[in-house]
């Protein structure tokens, strides 16, 4: 086969993987959109776009904590080069992700515990690990004066949480919409929303905006974490997700190897002296 043929060959697979993919996301929107309402009806907590702290008795250890936690992403930021950008780790986040603007520090990922990167904040870890049916974590850190569009979560059978560490100084040009509503962070603060109602975010100040982001199941009756799980499942088998785990493993490398040259450079400098 000519060198000709072979790349006509590439070509028509990568279009028809392409083809294939756009179809598989088409499909996951209908279906997330048919099992909203079923999720929503299910739910033992209320179905709006911002929810009740009372609901998650759990969410007061991170207040409690909350020092710690930042000290531990301050020592992280450390390091700002080797934390990947989110488009990076999710290339099918692109409509709202691009260039250097925002940075993802992932401690878990779609249930997966990052062993490595849980061990550069160890204090944060442990009450992650105190959370009932945890997805996600990451330092979600965005760079100043910047947009993240309005979009989507996948998913009204999970919740997420936000956790205030390093906030502007200017707190009101700092926020979120959620729907109708605007959060504001501040530093020890939380508050827990369903992503799946349309939410946008700006950081119109000079300064960085820090914060911890994690999801977990929402409450719901048997059959609604019956269905939400076999869908988890379900979409844990597409690209959507084996892409972004197949990268998170590969930055987490990239950081212990970072922080491992760091940790050697100031030992020898420490011979030195």
């Amino acid at each position: 086969m000519s060198s000709l043929e072979q790349n006509r060959k590439q070509s028509l697979v990568q279009r028809l993987r392409a083809l294939r993919r756009r179809r598989v996301k088409s499909y996951g929107k209908r279906l997330t959109r048919g099992l909203s309402d079923f999720f929503g009806r299910q739910s033992l907590v209320v179905d709006r776009p911002v929810l009740d702290n009372a609901d998650f008795p759990f969410l007061s250890s991170f207040t409690d904590h909350w020092r710690e936690i930042r000290a531990e992403v301050e020592a992280i930021l450390k390091h700002r080069d080797a934390i990947p950008k989110f488009l990076e780790v999710s290339p099918d986040q692109k409509k709202i992700s691009y260039g250097n603007d925002w940075r993802t520090f992932i401690l878990y990922g779609f249930g997966i515990k990052m062993e490595k990167n849980c061990r550069q904040a160890p204090v944060t870890t442990r009450l992650l690990e105190q959370v009932p049916d945890l997805q996600t974590a990451w330092f979600s850190i965005l760079s100043p004066r910047s947009h993240i569009p309005a979009h989507r979560g996948v998913t009204k059978g999970i919740v997420r949480s936000h956790l205030g560490l390093v906030i502007p100084r200017e707190q009101n040009k700092c926020r979120i919409r959620v729907d109708n509503e605007i959060c504001v962070w501040r530093p020890g603060e939380i508050f827990v929303f369903d992503d799946t109602f349309e939410h946008e975010v700006w950081n119109d100040t000079d300064e960085e905006r820090v914060i911890l982001l994690f999801d977990f199941d929402r409450p719901m009756r048997w059959p609604g974490r019956v269905v939400s799980a076999a869908f988890l499942r379900l979409m844990k088998l597409t690209a959507f997700y084996r892409d972004p785990k197949k990268n998170m493993m590969t930055y987490e490398e990239r950081f212990e190897a970072a922080t491992r040259r760091a940790d050697e450079m100031l030992e020898k400098l420490g011979e030195e002296d």
